[in-house]
């Protein structure tokens, strides 16, 4: 099936092709790497068509790690170069108090990447707001909770005073239309905005923006040329 689906789909014109596996060295692992080892040498007629590497993915615990460890070693033995390391589920981030807990440790994907001497790309923490925003179109917010003095609570209700509240509001922000479950067409959900612009709401944006800077700097300042696949 990845043998099919790489060489007997028409794809349009790509940048990047990125193709996303499960953890492990399985046969579906060894059957991609030399469907793609094998196509980037019968097809080198195609202008620019190469394959750029790999990007290893792993959460901080020192039993993921030494399973990723494994994949380090797969793409080194096939011949296929390691772009960099993501420490995912790297930290959570309270969206009530602002206070960050290691759940799963910390360090664990950088101190592999210093030990294989690959490039370490950053830590992607876990942001509840991202689920929210995948799972159900909703647009990430953040209210996070500022210790106040008695003073300051003081000068809030004297301007508070006198004024009824919306009943269509909730946390700080006005639930209308906009907020309720509906589907306004084709990638478009919540708000009426498309699933990408709200995207550029949630924290992770910045994080994901510089970890693919990396990335794309790293490839097109090597060998040159777009990538067929990664």
């Amino acid at each position: 099936m990845v043998r099919q689906f790489l060489t007997d789909v028409m794809w349009p014109s790509l940048d990047y092709l990125l193709i996303d596996t499960p953890p492990g060295t399985s046969d579906e692992h060894i059957s991609l790497a030399e469907t793609l080892l094998q196509h980037m040498t019968t097809s080198s007629q195609q202008a620019n068509t190469r394959l750029a590497g790999a990007v290893i993915v792993t959460t901080p615990q020192a039993v993921a790690v030494s399973d990723v460890r494994k994949e380090l070693s797969f793409c080194k033995k096939v011949g296929i170069g390691v772009l960099g390391v993501v420490e995912n589920m790297s930290g959570y981030v309270c969206e009530c108090c602002g206070v960050e807990t290691n759940l799963f440790g910390k360090g664990g994907g950088e101190l592999m990447a210093q030990e294989f001497a690959v490039r370490f790309l950053g830590r992607v923490p876990v942001d509840g707001q991202w689920g929210l925003l995948v799972e159900e179109g909703r647009r990430p917010t953040y209210g996070i909770t500022v210790m106040k003095s008695h003073e300051e609570h003081e000068l809030e209700a004297a301007d508070a005073e006198g004024r009824e509240e919306s009943p269509g509001t909730t946390g700080g922000r006005e639930v209308g239309e906009a907020d309720r479950d509906q589907s306004n067409g084709p990638g478009v959900t919540g708000d009426g905005a498309l699933l990408v612009d709200k995207y550029r709401s949630c924290l992770l944006a910045s994080t994901f923006e510089g970890i693919t800077r990396q990335l794309v700097d790293m490839i097109e300042t090597s060998n040159g040329g777009p990538i067929a696949g990664i």
